[in-house]
């Protein structure tokens, strides 16, 4: 999650002079998550096309760890915090400014018992498509916006949609990204596992993703609870992903 701060400083300087990318670009598919499973063909992905960060939906370990991962950052239950002291549950936040917006105190909460925060970028646009200077206008927007609210430089980056291009591999190692996430397991709004390709069921080395900002009839605490018996219930544990990465 850190990088010299000659890179920050550069990255800044880019925010500065790119602006915020405000076109659309790709729209997002009918489940809301773009075109992720189609291009989550495979556990790892790079870095052999110029030092382009790896892709990952899934990380190759004999540890019986899967990985929690939180998307947006719309969701700021309280009972959250609790449940990550009182478990000691590594998961990662992946945050987008434009969506955090006044709650990034809630995330400092969490990163004080165990949570690390990761790149959703500024504004959540889908970035596939989108021109370079916009894209890195996102990133290292966020980055800027993260080390300024807790004194860090992620490394992981989440692609909002789970949508990405080589400008988006381009634009998130310039920012001082180290791996590109997205997931092989998702969390749906009633709290069950859907999941981007392979045969369906956990299995060690599983991201899964848990969105935000979707009408639930289950609170982000009580999804989680029910995710954790089952990933329990699977002889699996929740692994710090920047551990692995």
């Amino acid at each position: 999650m850190r990088r010299r701060a000659p890179a920050a400083v550069v990255c800044a300087a880019a925010l500065l002079l790119a602006g915020c990318a405000t076109a659309a670009g790709e729209r997002p598919g009918a489940d809301g998550r773009g075109q992720s499973p189609a291009q989550a063909s495979s556990d790892v992905r790079g870095p052999d096309r110029g030092g382009l960060p790896p892709v990952v939906d899934h990380v190759r370990t004999r540890d019986r760890v899967v990985f929690l991962t939180y998307d947006d950052g719309a969701e700021r239950d309280p009972r959250f915090v609790g449940l990550v002291r009182d478990r000691r549950l590594p998961v990662s936040m992946f945050l987008t400014d434009s969506v955090v917006g006044p709650g990034y105190g809630h995330f400092a909460r969490l990163r004080a018992v165990g949570a690390s925060v990761q790149n959703h970028t500024l504004d959540h646009p889908a970035l596939r498509g989108l021109p370079y200077a916009g894209q890195r206008a996102e990133i290292c927007g966020q980055q800027h916006k993260l080390r300024t609210r807790f004194g860090i430089l992620p490394r992981l980056f989440r692609p909002p949609y789970g949508t990405y291009d080589t400008t988006t591999l381009r634009a998130a190692a310039d920012c001082g990204i180290r791996a590109v996430v997205l997931w092989r397991a998702s969390l749906d709004p009633g709290g069950a596992l859907t999941y981007t390709r392979g045969k369906p069921g956990l299995r060690p080395g599983d991201i899964v993703s848990v969105p935000s900002g979707e009408p639930a009839s289950l609170t982000l605490t009580e999804r989680t609870v029910r995710l954790l018996r089952e990933i329990e219930a699977r002889g699996l544990r929740v692994g710090r992903l920047e551990d692995y990465l």
